[in-house]
């Protein structure tokens, strides 16, 4: 059993400031250095051309780009390697797990994967110029896994598969974008169909009026159907899923078969962080252990987050925050059994 935790970052200001900021924050920290250790080890398993990412972020979210900017400035590296480690644009992902079950008024995720890649970063962060003010946590620093925005749009993505992959944007950067550039889940939708796409995931979303959508997007098309559950297979694209689904179909039915004892957020958060319920997974190793699980409401716009299973969520008042309050909390403690390295805590973790 390891001690975890991740740091709430808070920013209020235009996108090239934040870049800084968190770049700044970032020079001489272990995510840096493990990062340029495994790329000393490995070849990237993709190409970037500069323009053409320059070019698609400018269409669908310029102001990442400045944050991008501001990142490369406050490191001072040259952008082929910005966009390499935070542009989210072309990246292959490996195997991850994921969960998402929501009600009329909440989400409630598991973010499944290695912990040598969590980065511990939890932001939230209103902009000044252009976007919409987003809570959750980041991966690969500009992306996110999970979050919400000030309009009350929740999003969480589950992995489907990487085989076939096209020239995109990968699923920590299509989710930062749905959140930071749409209001409502119409707009998600319409953003994911046209957005190019990496590799294939679905995108679960849920605002205000009480549905949710599951979006199944792959290089080569996009479906949209609702369901109030989803894990790592698809149920429309069923030709696009891996051949080994087992696993994801388990979980589905564990949630399927328990969520009516789930009478509440509350109740059905413990369905996903309990250990017993067959829904939180330990994996690590294997790329699939929950990492956080994850809750939001729309209409409270209220956060809760979990590191590990078993735990009480801490609560967080995003509506406050909204109005100007900054949080006191500056970190998120947790437990998480394993013994496997995390990206922001050990020294080339494995």
């Amino acid at each position: 059993m390891r001690n975890v935790y991740s740091d709430i970052i808070q920013f209020r200001g235009n996108h090239y400031d934040y870049g800084y900021m968190q770049g700044e924050l970032l020079k001489e920290s272990l995510i840096i250095k493990n990062r340029h250790r495994d790329w000393k080890l490995r070849r990237p398993r993709f190409t970037i051309d500069e323009a053409e990412a320059k070019q698609a972020f400018m269409r669908f979210a310029p102001g990442i780009w400045e944050e991008l900017l501001g990142l490369r400035d406050a490191l001072e590296q040259p952008m082929s390697i910005i966009l390499r480690d935070f542009g989210n644009y072309r990246v292959q992902p490996v195997y991850s797990g994921c969960s998402i079950l929501t009600g009329k008024d909440y989400m409630i995720r598991n973010y499944d994967y290695h912990p040598k890649t969590y980065e511990g970063r939890y932001n939230i962060f209103q902009p000044s110029d252009g976007g919409y003010a987003v809570i959750g946590p980041s991966q690969r620093v500009t992306g996110r896994m999970d979050g919400m925005n000030e309009k009350g749009l929740v999003m969480g993505y589950n992995f489907m598969h990487r085989k076939n992959p096209g020239d995109g944007f990968i699923c920590h950067m299509i989710g930062r974008i749905i959140l930071e550039m749409c209001a409502t889940v119409e707009e998600a939708i319409e953003l994911v169909k046209e957005i190019p796409h990496r590799t294939s995931f679905s995108y679960i979303v849920l605002d205000e009026k009480e549905e949710t959508y599951v979006i199944e997007a792959t290089p080569r098309s996009v479906q949209v159907h609702q369901s109030n559950v989803c894990t790592n297979h698809f149920e429309v694209l069923q030709h696009e899923n891996r051949r080994f689904i087992a696993e994801s179909q388990e979980r589905l039915n564990a949630i399927n078969n328990q969520k009516s004892q789930a009478t509440d957020a509350y109740q059905a958060f413990r369905l996903l962080n309990d250990t017993d319920k067959g829904v939180f997974v330990s994996n690590y190793k294997s790329w699939s252990g929950t990492l956080h699980t994850s809750a939001y409401f729309p209409k409270e716009k209220q956060a809760w987050i979990a590191l590990g299973g078993n735990q009480d969520p801490v609560k967080i008042d995003f509506e406050s925050w909204l109005n100007g309050s900054d949080l006191e909390r500056s970190k998120i403690y947790g437990e998480i059994n394993t013994s496997a390295g995390f990206a922001h805590m050990d020294v080339n973790p494995r």
